[in-house]
């Protein structure tokens, strides 16, 4: 792709009939800037800027949009009720995703819903999902397309978005700010030991951040003990890296926005202080885009909104007041464009609110009402659980004061996380062009982005997560990154119109009869990932068993989430594997008649569906990726005393008519397919007359950018 040079993308620009308008000057010169190349590396990165906004989920903002996993996901997890997990129950009747529509409903001012620990584990379901209206209203379905919300798809398609980015913690927001800013929301310590943290040492709802009083006289008032762990900032403060938290302590929606406010360092911080004079005094906007013009921006820092251009439902906010707020930022931090040239601007959101994403989110397994665990982890497992109980008290409910009194599928101790995905926007001049990074990530990695920069280490970040979440470095190109193609931007300067006209309008409620789901086709750019995964299963007739073998070949720990068709009444298994390990786990058949379905579900569409019947000659499926060219090998073994006829099946990408296969007893039969077509994506069945099945689904990697998923959207 030929270099876009600022000066021809301002001609492209007008010849395409935008007016000048559109853009501030300053802005219109700083995207066509190009990178700071300097080392070809993460070295060239000298700043980095943060914006968390509120309470958005994925689906919600970017289900509809092409080329991420949203509505046209192809293996969305199954329900109890047999449906899929876009079919969610209010309790009475399903209440699928809905378009909340500008033009006939006040789509920018939708209902916020419940968003707490309480609620959030019930609609979880520890993953079992299924009543998502019922625990957190029905508006918490509505979606927007990029009708609705033309600024966020565009900085989208300008730069890159992450579509498996999830909030931390299944709650609000106090306990998602708190690991964003220190890398924990319980006590690393007591982890460390071993010790589930209670509410006295960790944060399973809203309660340190709200603060009273003004700054700085007289001061904050706190609520709730203080943590004792470093923050992000005290651990850039020791290493002598520059930082600062601009915000307007006064108008930080008291408190809810700075996640440090729950933190000892911060609360004792005197005037004249780093931690007092960086992260408690009134930082503007307008100091912002003095410091970048005057070339003293610090290396790391976060902007904090107020509530109303917070982007929070419910709240005097909206996506299109926020835009503009996103916008003034974004002014202010491109006005230099040496500066802009070597700065990353990462934007995200603290949590979903209650608003819906139907992909299950990686987790620690979850606690069958037995105290057995619900699969397996390579990665030490002790200390990752809230504990609910409260020693002193002997009052059951008062017991269960985190857990609603519906959610009985498991006991006290829950996960602490991952919670539902959340946008994440990278903005820089590293990541232009409209990329996806489908790497699994939450706000951990965007600490352990600055670990992997400045190299420090925050202590407080769990080796589950080290393990699971990416550092964002996949989303980037930092050899060759000036060769940028743009979209064009919307304006956002019109938000109190829209809002106004909005408030007009009736409420976006879910329509009497369920919608269609809608996701625009199409694929877009999208980064390599880490990933390896093999999954394969061996059956265990004297034992009435079948076994699941879980491997990661990869450079990347990951989450491989399994759900028995034949039992979705309990939780789904889950099994983290880190890098060059493996897992086994068994289910016992004797129930079904020896009859197994088994479906596998893990990062960026990677699937399989395992059915049978263990009595049944049935042959071996293992699979070989060729990692170099982008095809994969389909190795069928026939240990039976029969001959076995089948047929591959191709179930996307057009690979022809199904072809038929046998297997002469003792003997071997590989059969090869070349994925180059399909930009190395496959989704192929091997079938038998007995009833055997083996789907098998995903995107070979092979270290090269490659698109996303081609058949995305293609079913609905």
């Amino acid at each position: 792709m030929a270099k876009l040079h600022r000066r021809k993308f301002i001609k492209m620009s007008t010849a395409a009939g935008l007016a000048a308008s559109l853009w501030e000057p300053l802005l219109q010169k700083a995207l066509a800037v190009e990178a700071y190349n300097a080392t070809r590396s993460i070295k060239d990165v000298q700043h980095i800027v943060i914006l968390m906004q509120e309470n958005r989920s994925f689906d919600h903002y970017f289900g509809a949009m092409k080329g991420v996993r949203g509505f046209g996901d192809r293996f969305p997890v199954p329900l109890e009720s047999g449906q899929r997990a876009f079919h969610q129950s209010d309790g009475q009747k399903i209440v699928p995703p809905y378009r909340a529509d500008r033009k006939k409903s006040n789509a920018a001012l939708i209902s916020g819903t419940p968003h707490n620990f309480p609620d959030t584990q019930a609609a979880w379901n520890q993953g079992k999902y299924g009543f998502w209206p019922l625990f957190k209203t029905p508006y918490s379905m509505a979606y927007y397309t990029r009708e609705e919300i033309p600024f966020q798809y565009a900085m989208a398609e300008y730069f890159t978005i992450c579509d498996a980015y999830y909030c931390s913690i299944a709650t609000g927001t106090d306990p998602n700010r708190i690991v964003f800013w220190s890398g924990s929301v319980m006590d690393p310590d007591k982890r460390a030991a071993g010790i589930n943290c209670t509410d006295a040492d960790s944060e399973p709802v809203n309660l340190r951040c709200w603060i009273k009083g003004k700054m700085p006289d007289p001061g904050y008032t706190y609520q709730g003990s203080a943590f004792k762990w470093p923050t992000i900032p005290d651990v850039l403060q020791e290493a002598g890296i520059s930082w600062r938290i601009y915000q307007d302590p006064n108008d930080n929606w008291t408190g809810a926005m700075h996640g440090c406010l729950a933190f000892e360092s911060f609360r004792n911080a005197k005037p004249g202080s780093p931690v007092y004079e960086n992260g408690m005094r009134h930082w503007s906007l307008e100091d912002l885009a003095n410091d970048v013009k005057n070339k003293r921006l610090p290396a790391v820092s976060w902007v904090l909104p107020s509530q109303a251009n917070s982007e929070h439902p419910g709240a005097p906010s909206s996506p299109y007041r926020a835009s503009n707020f996103t916008h003034e930022v974004l002014s202010a931090i491109t006005s230099n464009p040496e500066v802009w040239s070597k700065t990353i601007f990462f934007l995200t959101f603290d949590e979903n609110d209650g608003l819906f994403d139907h992909l299950p989110a990686p987790a620690v397994p979850s606690y069958n009402l037995d105290s057995t665990l619900a699969g397996k982890s390579t990665v030490d497992l002790a200390g990752m659980y809230f504990d609910n109980d409260k020693d002193d008290l002997n009052d059951t409910e008062k017991k269960r004061r985190y857990i609603d009194k519906r959610d009985t599928i498991s006991g006290r101790l829950r996960p602490w996380g991952m919670g539902p995905r959340v946008p994440m926007y990278i903005l820089s001049p590293w990541s232009k062009g409209g990329w996806v990074d489908s790497a699994v990530a939450d706000h951990t990695s965007v600490g352990q982005f600055i670990e992997k920069r400045f190299g420090v280490t925050i202590p407080a970040i769990t080796p589950w997560h080290r393990a699971v979440s990416s550092d964002l470095t996949s989303a980037f190109d930092f050899v060759t990154p000036n060769d940028p193609k743009f979209p064009v931007m919307p304006d956002t300067s019109e938000y109190e119109k829209i809002d106004a006209v909005s408030k007009s309008l009736p409420k976006a409620v879910a329509p009497d009869q369920p919608s269609k789901l809608f996701q625009e086709k199409g694929s877009r750019f999208s980064r390599a990932l880490p990933y390896r995964l093999h999954c394969r299963m061996q059956h265990h007739k004297a034992d009435n068993q079948v076994q699941l073998l879980f491997e990661n070949k990869g450079s990347k720990g990951a989450v491989y989430h399994v759900y028995d068709m034949f039992h979705l009444d309990r939780i789904p298994r889950r099994y983290t594997v880190e890098p060059g390990k493996s897992l086994t786990d068994e289910w016992n058949v004797s129930g079904n008649g020896g009859a197994y379905d088994l479906e596998v579900h893990g990062p960026n569409g990677y699937f399989h569906r395992f059915t049978g019947k263990l009595q049944n000659n049935e042959p071996t499926i293992s699979l070989e990726y060729d990692h170099a060219k982008g095809g994969i090998a389909v190795i069928i073994q026939n240990n039976t005393t029969t001959a076995l006829k089948g047929e591959i099946v191709s179930n996307a990408y057009n690979y022809g008519k199904p072809e038929l296969i046998s297997v002469a007893s003792g003997n071997t039969v590989r059969k090869q397919r070349n994925l180059k077509q399909s930009s190395n994506w496959y989704d192929f069945t091997v079938k038998t007359g007995s009833g055997f099945s083996h789907r098998f689904a995903g995107r070979v990697e092979t270290g090269k950018h490659s698109v996303s998923d081609p058949a995305m959207a293609t079913e609905i």
